[in-house]
């Protein structure tokens, strides 16, 4: 790899930006801003501060000893392999515990301990390879290389570097470990970005993807499949995001990415880094940003192709004993007050935003890094002294705020999402106000609700004020991404929304050709109102599982020994919805649709929706948001003529999205292009009201005409 590598275009305000990252945070935090939000947080006025403090503190020493952020954060250009001005390959590793560290490979023919790194200050060892006589490196591009730790016990052990930039699985028979590969291809072979990274939306609507499963085939799809056949499905349907799952090397494939081995490095499962960066590049050219599903929360238990006792000892990256385990996920836990794990951690986040021009990040498992328990058996009542006691654990609070100022300050179309199920108050609030910095977090109690009711409950148990609740308690000033069910649910074990609805019956009757039965039809109607009633009421961005949004009727299930190892069930059938004799493509057409409506009102960027009604007895649900009026009817038979609906704006109204519409599946009840005229009579607290025809199961949307 070249020393700097592939560095995205800069603004000179960036630049001024970057070099001036460290510096800035020495201002006093604008806490009060987060006080004004909310009163009850300065309660905890005092571990707010120390928490900040802690973080300030850390980033002054980085300013003092390392140069900057700027320059700690890009430390892949110091560690692992990189080959230096004069043609040389410099190699250098963090490996306090051991007693002697080697490079072997192809290139010296397996000879063990034939390279042997100096070993230097602070645990670091150093190997410069000089260029062969005829210039050409000494390790050539493409070619296995490993290191051999001796280790304080003498014990020699075979181990990955942690930088490694490209894996591949061995090459010998029935072994199942990966090795590290020297990534350096010629100049000429090498992708270079034609399209800028795309402006930062503000109304994020995400398609949650997975490459490998991208293929209707049985088989592990490829990087350029998902770039030629996916990438335009995405366009389409209206999305301008997608937070792509499993990059960062894993050797399980069934552990659905979440068990990383190598960290610098896109799985080679799916093809090379330079079919990677055609990826993102050709997303960027369609205007869809690329969001990087990124576990920092913990690490594979790997040793031979992982981070697990890489020097030898149990404590390198990670804390020691049981501190260092997590129980249920079986893998191992990073000790954050480390420096080179924050070098390390840090320097991961900047190489993909350098070297792939991705548009953000989701992090993963945050509040499993929030708690000392790791919020194993933890209800998590909203009583803030759970979020500001001793159970917190501050170097990872700090690492999660250095990560989201380092990304933020540099990066200024960057977008962070944390994936936590807690509540932790000012998660998603700058860093300067003492929070953690993210953008959004993920509303994970709206897909529970929704299973809750589909398994649990009669239609006609169904709560709509505790529905509402549920999608709309959110904390003011923090952004949600709302998302009805994602991968978890479609995972084998669960059920998504369609097969709760449908079941087996959508194997055997969603064919045009037969008759609809009650099931099916209760099914479609169900699966298009939930969606958009989280959609538009439970946050400001929206989430999509790869397939669910035209209810993929098979589960996901990766090979594995339980299952034969088969692929059958690790793909997508994209043919459902090409057919146009499958009711499949009615929820696809609705997708789409709901998609364009938001992207031409903006609910998501708007203000929180005002909902004016919620009638358990008839099953309706109003409110407003960005100027619409959207209505639900949720009872399972009862239609309702001039329903009364409270409007507070006076005008001329008609209907832009109707999940009954014939296009949608739907049974086309309500005149398309009916005009709705408000009356000067204030209704459910709002100024005015209009009087609407609304059938059973039936969602409509309503915006003013000029």
């Amino acid at each position: 790899m070249p020393a700097r590598g592939t560095r995205s275009e800069m603004s000179s305000q960036e630049e001024g930006d970057a070099a001036d990252i460290s510096a800035s945070v020495s201002d006093v935090p604008d806490i009060d801003n987060l006080f004004k939000l909310d009163g009850y947080l300065r309660h905890h006025e005092r571990e707010i501060r120390r928490r900040y403090g802690c973080f300030q503190s850390i980033l002054n020493d980085i300013q003092a000893y390392e140069g900057g952020m700027e320059k700690f954060s890009r430390a892949y250009e110091n560690y692992g392999m990189n080959v230096q001005s004069d043609g040389s390959i410099l190699c250098r590793e963090w490996a306090p515990g051991a007693e002697a560290v080697y490079l072997y490979g192809e290139f010296n023919n397996w000879d063990r301990q034939g390279m042997p790194f100096q070993k230097g200050p602070f645990g670091k060892w150093e190997l410069l390879l000089p260029p062969r006589p005829d210039g050409s490196l000494a390790v050539p591009h493409n070619s296995i290389v490993k290191l051999l730790i001796k280790s304080k016990s003498g014990e020699f052990v075979e181990r990955l570097s942690p930088w490694v930039r490209y894996a591949v699985r061995s090459r010998e028979p029935k072994n199942v470990t990966y090795d590290g590969v020297f990534w350096c291809p010629p100049k000429n072979e090498r992708y270079v970005f034609k399209h800028q990274r795309v402006a930062k939306a503000e109304s994020l609507r995400i398609y949650e993807s997975h490459v490998g499963i991208s293929s209707w085939e049985g088989k592990v799809a490829t990087y350029d499949h998902f770039t030629d056949n996916v990438l335009p499905r995405i366009k389409q349907q209206g999305y301008n995001a997608i937070q792509l799952m499993a990059i960062m090397e894993h050797v399980y494939y069934a552990s659905f990415g979440y068990q990383v081995t190598s960290f610098f490095a896109v799985s080679s499962r799916y093809g090379t880094p330079e079919q990677f960066k055609r990826l993102v590049d050709t997303a960027h050219s369609l205007g869809i940003a690329i969001l990087l599903d990124v576990v920092h929360s913990h690490a594979s238990k790997n040793s031979l192709d992982g981070l697990n006792l890489f020097d030898g000892t149990n404590s390198c990256y990670f804390h020691d004993g049981g501190k260092g385990e997590h129980e249920l996920w079986g893998s191992r836990l990073f000790d954050y007050s480390k420096w080179e794990v924050l070098r390390f951690l840090l320097s991961d986040l900047r190489w993909f935003m350098e070297e792939y021009q991705i548009d953000g990040f989701r992090f993963d498992g945050v509040t499993s890094m929030l708690y000392h328990s790791h919020g194993i058996g933890h209800g998590f009542s909203g009583d803030y002294n759970e979020y500001f006691g001793l159970n917190a654990d501050t170097d990872s609070i700090v690492y999660l705020m250095l990560a989201n100022h380092m990304l933020h300050s540099l990066y200024p179309h960057m977008i962070t999402i944390a994936e936590d199920v807690s509540g932790m108050p000012a998660l998603c609030r700058p860093v300067t106000e003492g929070g953690q910095g993210f953008d959004y977090r993920l509303g994970m109690a709206i897909p529970d609700k929704w299973i809750e009711y589909l398994k649990e409950k009669r239609d006609e148990e169904w709560d709509m004020g505790e529905l509402v609740h549920t999608l709309s308690n959110r904390r003011w000033g923090e952004k949600t991404v709302a998302y009805a069910e994602s991968h978890d649910q479609a995972l084998v074990g669960d059920k998504t929304l369609a097969f709760w609805l449908m079941d087996k019956d959508m194997y055997t009757h969603m064919s045009t050709m037969s008759e609809l039965i009650p099931s099916v039809d209760r099914g479609l109607a169900l699966h298009k109102m939930i969606r958009l009633l989280t959609h538009s009421l439970g946050g400001e961005a929206w989430l999509n599982f790869m397939g669910n949004e035209f209810g993929h009727p098979e589960w996901l299930d990766f090979p594995r020994v339980g299952n034969q190892e088969s692929f059958h069930y690790a793909r997508r059938q994209w043919n459902l919805i090409e057919d146009d004799l499958l009711r499949y493509k009615f929820l696809n057409n609705f997708d789409r649709a709901m998609n364009l409506t938001e992207e031409k009102y903006h609910w998501l960027s708007s203000n929180p929706a005002w909902v004016s009604w919620k009638h358990d007895g008839d099953k309706v649900i109003c409110y407003e948001r960005a100027g619409l009026v959207f209505v639900f009817n949720f009872h399972s038979h009862k239609s309702f003529s001039d329903y009364k609906v409270g409007v507070e704006v006076a005008g001329k109204y008609r209907i832009v999205l109707n999940t009954d519409d014939e296009q949608f599946g739907g049974h086309r009840r309500v005149a398309p292009d009916s005009d709705f005229f408000t009356f000067n009579e204030g209704y459910a607290h709002r100024r005015h009201h209009m009087c609407v025809y609304i059938p059973c199961r039936v969602a409509l949307v309503f915006a003013k005409m000029d």
